[in-house]
């Protein structure tokens, strides 16, 4: 633990805050599954918005053998914007999504990850705020919010939003995070950082962005957040279904025994 400190502190002076270096990169990690019309929109909007901010980047589309052809749709995005700027590593088969972001990490090439949702219920528009957070506070870890500011939650019915809230509440009161939004997946991460809490993770599916925060705070790394817009999904079907939020509780409860 000494020495991880001492790694993050040395790293601190090294690292000018609130300016952009010109070595930063950032890598998109998107996994998908069943993604076939919203794919082209979230991926036009990424490209947009670091193009007009300038940033270097890369999007990595971990496609799980979506039987829609989310596949072919990214294989097209490549001839559009490019190999060097689209990254397609598809899996065969769903295997979860920290799997997917694992499976990911091994092709970024950024020393910064950027994790989203590929349905566009985040809008890019974000990304520039979260790197100068990142840049101005030398956070270890920016995590999009929708229960702090002017953050909020667009789309979803009163019955979505009243168990949004009390899962939330639960596990604030429970792990005590230091963080307003435990179960949300927008979040810009220090590669290294990123690799040392995916070792640490132990949870699978929908609890895995919970248990990350979590751990994060053992291991003393620091948060920023940035309050973001979620907005439903417009195409496709939701991923959460009953089997969710059973793993979710599950998993609550787990990481209020073992932290």
């Amino acid at each position: 633990m000494a020495s991880e400190e001492a790694s993050r502190n040395s790293r601190s002076r090294r690292e000018p805050k609130g300016r952009i270096l010109q070595q930063d990169k950032y890598s998109v990690l998107l996994p998908t599954y069943n993604e076939r019309e919203n794919l082209p929109f979230i991926v036009w909007l990424l490209v947009k918005s670091f193009s007009e901010s300038g940033i270097n980047y890369e999007i990595i589309i971990i496609d799980d053998g979506s039987p829609d052809g989310t596949r072919d749709i990214a294989e097209q995005l490549v001839r559009i914007y490019g190999a060097d700027k689209i990254l397609l590593r598809p899996r065969e088969k769903k295997l979860g999504l920290g799997t997917a972001y694992i499976h990911g990490m091994k092709h970024a090439t950024g020393n910064y990850i950027i994790i989203m949702d590929a349905d566009l219920s985040h809008h890019p528009k974000f990304i520039p705020e979260f790197i100068r957070k990142q840049k101005e506070g030398n956070f270890d870890i920016v995590s999009g919010t929708r229960y702090k500011g002017n953050g909020g939650v667009y789309g979803w019915d009163l019955k979505r939003k009243i168990i949004s809230r009390v899962a939330n509440f639960i596990t604030q009161i429970l792990l005590r995070p230091g963080a307003s939004d435990l179960t949300g997946s927008f979040r810009l991460y220090r590669k290294e950082v990123l690799q040392k809490l995916i070792e640490k993770c132990v949870s699978k599916g929908y609890v895995f962005q919970m248990e990350m925060i979590v751990r994060a705070r053992q291991l003393n790394y620091t948060i920023g957040e940035v309050p973001i817009s979620f907005v439903d999904r417009v195409y496709g079907a939701s991923k959460l279904g009953g089997n969710e939020i059973v793993s979710f509780l599950k998993g609550l409860l787990t990481l209020f025994a073992t932290t």
